[in-house]
């Protein structure tokens, strides 16, 4: 009867998993209530937009871009950036000055890279995360973790399945009836997967629902052709809004090992 106890650690280790998800569904579910009225009467600036709607990198972006409209960055098509005007106008220009290095030029992904990860950018983070509008990084790392250790869970129990079957037989039990056992753990983390990507995920986004419904009044009032509507765009849906080719071919060049991170842009 070995197979009845790899079936119990299947089911331990796919309730444990399971359990987990369903906590940090009702914890952010808990949080959005609290959060409700949050962001009434607050208009929010393009950095802030950007980062509701990507985060971090997307204030990066949203900032080399303005300068380079702006003529006070050039951003080349080969992936390279040189400063033009050293004098940033705000805190997230300068991080990116100060990015760029004395030298005034620099590869572009590591200059995203920098800006992201710089104070202004943080700062504009705790802000939105009083303000009620923005995710705090542990809810979303807790739900995120979360859904990962359900991933985690259902390759366990694939995996214990697998040892149950293969080990020679030491009971009446057919093979398919120890499989079916051993399905029904693996439904259950299936399951608890799927409902997470249609409930759960939008609080694995930057926004709070009460940014979210900031950003969509913000959609529905940027009409027009002017300079604000066009970094309007850039901030709620990135570089991919960029019209000039050139522009966009230089965001294109990324480091090697930054090719399958950047889900954001």
């Amino acid at each position: 009867m070995f197979w009845v106890l790899l079936l119990l650690l299947a089911w331990a280790v796919a309730g444990t998993a399971c359990t987990r998800l369903c906590l940090a569904a009702v914890h952010a579910a808990a949080s959005d209530a609290k959060e409700a009225t949050s962001g009434q009467g607050h208009d929010l600036t393009l950095y802030e937009a950007a980062f509701l709607s990507g985060g971090p990198r997307r204030v990066a972006d949203l900032t080399l871009v303005s300068m380079a409209r702006q003529r006070r960055l050039l951003l080349a098509h080969t992936g390279w950036a040189t400063v033009v005007d050293p004098r940033g106008r705000d805190e997230m220009e300068r991080s990116v000055i100060g990015a760029i290095g004395p030298e005034g030029q620099s590869r572009i992904e590591p200059v995203r890279n920098a800006a992201a990860a710089a104070d202004a950018v943080g700062s504009l983070a705790d802000r939105l995360v009083s303000a009620g509008l923005a995710v705090p990084d542990g809810a979303r790392n807790g739900t995120a973790a979360a859904v990962r250790q359900v991933q985690l869970a259902a390759v366990a129990v694939l995996a214990l399945g697998a040892v149950a079957l293969l080990t020679p037989a030491q009971s009446d039990m057919p093979t398919h009836l120890i499989a079916l056992w051993f399905a029904l753990p693996f439904v259950l983390t299936l399951s608890c997967l799927t409902i997470a990507r249609i409930e759960i995920h939008p609080y694995a986004q930057w926004a709070s629902p009460a940014g979210q419904r900031l950003l969509s009044a913000l959609v529905r009032h940027s009409r027009g052709g002017d300079d604000r509507t066009y970094l309007t765009s850039v901030a709620l849906r990135g570089v991919r809004a960029i019209g000039e080719p050139d522009l966009r071919a230089a965001f294109a060049h990324r480091e090697p090992h930054h090719h399958a991170f950047h889900r954001h842009d």
